[in-house]
This record gives structure tokens, C-alpha cells and sequence, in this order.
């Protein structure tokens, strides 16, 4: 065993042990042993006991540690700390600029288990009252695990895409006049992109003798089918070469089984891809539609997709009343600069005390507000919306007397999350049953890329709210996006509305409802059945028939 990997074992031994109120001097004589050993030029591997205390900054009880770290390649108190650490807060602690009290402080006050748990709680602002943390500690933790995540390979798709249009507004810019596209997962819009794939025209290796010569690329090197670089120091993007750029669109863009079903062969000459499909007897399917059902696929009328200009409100939505970051008016009036014509204001309910849930004083202070800015924002409604914790048996957060004051109930999981599916399943259910719930937000409450959701039977959720008129919350936010699109056919099917929410904390939220749109169209959504595409008198009327 090598001194860095004794200096690691000591680290975290002592890191677990300040997140479990271990003895500090004990700790910090376990820190120093780490410093000590790690910039030691007297290798330890083969040490005897006697050998080790010669050495200055080695007693007795950390020369046995190391012993039994050569021998079984951990000790038994660092076995034990990590029996009883969830995996996830183990990860937090290798992050830059949070040490093990933080992390005990997130853990046990914000309830976070994971890096992608705590990704989440910095964009919704969570970490900005917590004692000790503040706006700019935010901003440096938000900063070093967005770079700790596009490190290890997958991405949200929010970021990808990001990734993908600035790298080629880079390159046109620097003068390339070719076709150039995003291709791949993020062509199809998938929830979450392995690789950053970028096709380009071939133009006798011009491109690839420009791109090392621009600033925001390192790192390129020629992998025979394409050429990698990384994009300012963070990003992996692989650059495809094209001689025949409609049909490598084709290729590239994917997925091999629709290709397969579809008999493509690299040597057919393809003049578009509205002719190739044309050619095998089916309309055009547009890329986002391809990870379905080929036949399922087909059929879709794609003029009947949503779209973000069909949109004419946004519903579940956060202010400075919970955890929001902006003010109840400067959410509508964004909302409002957006073209939209209602805002639906759903601040967290009293149990969400990490979130600043509303306590029922709070929730009728916050209704005069509402009626007030109806009053004086023209052309505009808010509606009283409350986003309700489902308990752990079901219910919901508030007595009835108060539950019949709002216009609508978006309700949801936070808490609680480890349950088995027939658990879970019948606590959505029950929760779907109560006649003030209206929509059931993002209902396996996941984390893309850090959380699964909780296992539910989807089918008998969905059957649950056809029963019960609940519509169903595709939650845009790019880390959610829960419902699953795979399950919106399911929904239509049974006459499930889906309502498109941003789940925004900020006034720049309400733009997720773009990511939100994408998934929709996947699952095939039409604008039928998009309950925030009904204008708001037709939505007074859908908030009257329950």
C-alpha cells in the first residue's frame, strides 16, 4: 500500500469520524498523521511496528492503523464508519469546498444524500439561509459539482445542448461557412447525453486544422471515426467528419435499433431523411420520436405536438414565500414578459420546514398578496396554488378548512423517499383519492444522474388519477423531468392531462418548461391534452369541474 493511499485511508477515517461527533483530538491526530505521511519521503510498505515509531509523527496508535492497513486494506473503524454512511455522503466529502461539518449540516438539515441531491438544492436556492453557507458558498458548491459531473462523462441534457450550440457558435465564428449540427442523444433529445456529439461537413480536413487553433479547444486528438477535444478545459465533444452529411445525419443521430428496424444500410445513397422514410412506407419521424415504438411512432401526428408557443400559462412555481428567489410579483411579471397569460403559485407546504414551508397564517397572508397583485397586475391571473407534502400515510399537509382556500393542489413527495413499491405506490394513490388534490407533481420524485425515483406501479398511479380527474405534473425541471415520457402514451390512453410545470425558483425557471416540451413531444404529447396549454378562462372552467 502505497503512502498516498495510507494518507487517503487516514482522511477519511477521520472526515467520517468528525461527521459522526467523533472525538476531535482523536481526529485531528488521525488528520496530521495524513499530512504527515502523504509529503513523507520514507515509503511504509514492509514497515515493522518498531520501524514506524522511529518515525517522527507516528505513534503507536496510528503505527497499528497502518499495519492493518497494509494487511486487510482498511481498518476496522474505517469498515464501521462506512457501514453506517450512505454511500452518497461519502461522494460530498470530495467535493471542493465543503468539509465533513457541511456535509453533516446538509445531511441532516436539508436531508441531502447525494452530490446530484445537493446539485438540486443549490439551484433551488436551499443553501442560502442554512447557517454558515450563504450565497456565495452556494455559488462555489454549485460551481464544483456542475465541473465534478461533466467529468464524469453523462450530462443533463439542459447542459449538453447548452455545450453543443455555444461550441459551434464558436467555430462559425471563427469562420467555418459548412454544415455543422448537434447529433446523437442530444438530436433526440434524450433526458441525459453520454457523449457530446457534433457532425460536420468535410471540407478536406480544413475544420480539423482550425480547431486546434481555437482558444476554447484543447486536447484534440484524431480517433479514426472522429476527432475529440475538450471544450474550455471541461467538456468532451467528439467532432464527426461528413462526406455525405444527410445520410451520416441519419446514421449518427440514431438509435441502432430504429435503424435496424428501418434496414438502413450505409451504402444506400439517402437524398433526406423525409425520402428515407418515405421510401419504407412511413411518414417523416422526427428525432425525438425515434427511441419509440416504430409503428407507435408513425402514426403520431407531429402538427399536433406540443410546442412552447402552446403554452399560455405556468403552473407550480416558487417565490420569497418559501424558497424562491424572487418575489410572488417579479414571478408573475416575468411570467407575464414571457407572453404568458397566469402564473400558479405553489410555495412549499408547512411540513417543507428546510424550504420554508407556509405555515397556515403564512398561507392566508400570502392570499391577500395574490388578490392584491390581481388587482393591480392588467391582463395577468394568479392563481392560489399551495405545492403539498404527501405524508408518509398519504395525506396531505393541511386540515380541510384550509386545503378548500386554494384554487388547486399540487401534490408531492419530498420525504421519506425508501419505500417498496406497494408502499409507494398506494401513498401516491391515497394522495391522488383526496378530492383537493389536482395534480400529482413529479411523481417518482427522481434526480437524474443522482437519484432514482421511488418505485411505484405507474400504471395503477395513472389509473388512480383517471378515477379521480388528477392530472399529472411532467415536471421540466432539466434534473427531474418526471413523469417519464415513456409513460405518456399511457396517459392519453386513459385520458390523463399532463401539465407541463417549470417547478421554477427563479424567474429564469420558467424557461425549463422548454426541456419539459421536448420529453413531452417524446412520449408523443398533443396539444389536447397539455392542461397549461388552456387559455385561463378554460382553465377557470377545468378548476370548476372537481
Amino acid at each position: 500500500m502505497t503512502n498516498k493511499e495510507i494518507s487517503r485511508a487516514l482522511k477519511l477515517t477521520a472526515a467520517l469520524g468528525e461527521l459522526h461527533d467523533e472525538n476531535p483530538f482523536k481526529l485531528k491526530s488521525l488528520t496530521n498523521a495524513a499530512f504527515q505521511i502523504d509529503r513523507s519521503d520514507v515509503v511504509l510498505e514492509g514497515k515493522s511496528l518498531e520501524e514506524l515509531l522511529q518515525i517522527p509523527g507516528i505513534g503507536k496508535g496510528i503505527a497499528l492503523k497502518i499495519l492493518e492497513l497494509e494487511q486487510t486494506g482498511t481498518t476496522e473503524e474505517l469498515t464501521h464508519y462506512v457501514s453506517i454512511t450512505p454511500q452518497g455522503i461519502i461522494e460530498l466529502l470530495n467535493i471542493k469546498g465543503i468539509g465533513p461539518k457541511k456535509v453533516a449540516q446538509l445531511w441532516r438539515e436539508l436531508d441531502i444524500e447525494t452530490p446530484g441531491e445537493l446539485l438540486y438544492a443549490c439551484n433551488e436556492n436551499r443553501l442560502v439561509e442554512l447557517k454558515g453557507f450563504g450565497a456565495k458558498t452556494q455559488a462555489s458548491i454549485l460551481q464544483a459539482l456542475e465541473y465534478r459531473l461533466a467529468n464524469q462523462g453523462k450530462l443533463h441534457f439542459a447542459e449538453a445542448e447548452m455545450v453543443a450550440h455555444e461550441a459551434i457558435k464558436v467555430i462559425q465564428k471563427a469562420g467555418f461557412e459548412l454544415q455543422i449540427e448537434a447529433t446523437g442523444s442530444i438530436r433526440r433529445k434524450m433526458e441525459t447525453v453520454d457523449d457530446i456529439e457534433i457532425l460536420v461537413q468535410n471540407d478536406e480536413d480544413q475544420f480539423f486544422a482550425l480547431l486546434p487553433t481555437l482558444p476554447q479547444f484543447s486536447e484534440v486528438t484524431d480517433n479514426e471515426t472522429f476527432f475529440a477535444a475538450k471544450y474550455l478545459e471541461k467538456y468532451n465533444i467528439h467532432f464527426i467528419p461528413s462526406y455525405d452529411f444527410e445520410k451520416d445525419l441519419l446514421f449518427t443521430t440514431g438509435p441502432a435499433e430504429h435503424l435496424l428496424q428501418l434496414d438502413f444500410d450505409l451504402e444506400e445513397p439517402i437524398n433526406s431523411e423525409a425520402n428515407f422514410y418515405e421510401e419504407r412506407g412511413f411518414p417523416f419521424i422526427i428525432p425525438e420520436l425515434r427511441d419509440s415504438d416504430i409503428d407507435q411512432a408513425s402514426k403520431i401526428d407531429i402538427e399536433q405536438l406540443v410546442t412552447w408557443e402552446d403554452i399560455k400559462g405556468s403552473l407550480h412555481n416558487h417565490s420569497t414565500w418559501s424558497d424562491g428567489a424572487n418575489t410572488l410579483e417579479e414571478m408573475a411579471l416575468a411570467c407575464k414578459e414571457l407572453k404568458l397569460d397566469y402564473l400558479g403559485i405553489c410555495d412549499h407546504s408547512k411540513s417543507a420546514g428546510y424550504a420554508g414551508g407556509l405555515s397556515i397564517e403564512r398561507v392566508l397572508q400570502q392570499h391577500q398578496e395574490i388578490a392584491q397583485l390581481n388587482a393591480k397586475i392588467t391582463d395577468f391571473t394568479i392563481f392560489k396554488g399551495i405545492e403539498s407534502d404527501i405524508l408518509v400515510d398519504g395525506s396531505l399537509d393541511y386540515p380541510e378548512e384550509i386545503l378548500k382556500t386554494f384554487d388547486f393542489i399540487v401534490a408531492s413527495v419530498h420525504s421519506v423517499l425508501k419505500m417498496d413499491e406497494e408502499r409507494a405506490t398506494q401513498r401516491l394513490i391515497k394522495a391522488i383519492e383526496n378530492p383537493y388534490t389536482r395534480i400529482l407533481g413529479h411523481p417518482t420524485g427522481r434526480l437524474l444522474l443522482s437519484r432514482k425515483g421511488y418505485p411505484i406501479d405507474h400504471h395503477k398511479v395513472i389509473d388512480a388519477c383517471a378515477a379521480n380527474n388528477v392530472v399529472i405534473e411532467l415536471n421540466a425541471h432539466p434534473y427531474r423531468l418526471d413523469i417519464d415520457w415513456r409513460f405518456i402514451p399511457y396517459c392519453m390512453k386513459k385520458n390523463v392531462l399532463i401539465s407541463i410545470n417549470p417547478d421554477a425558483h427563479k424567474k429564469s425557471g420558467f424557461l425549463d418548461m422548454h426541456y419539459g416540451i421536448n420529453v413531452a413531444r417524446k412520449g408523443g404529447l398533443t396539444k389536447d391534452f397539455m392542461l397549461n396549454g388552456k387559455t385561463t378562462e378554460e382553465f377557470k372552467i377545468w378548476l370548476s369541474s372537481k
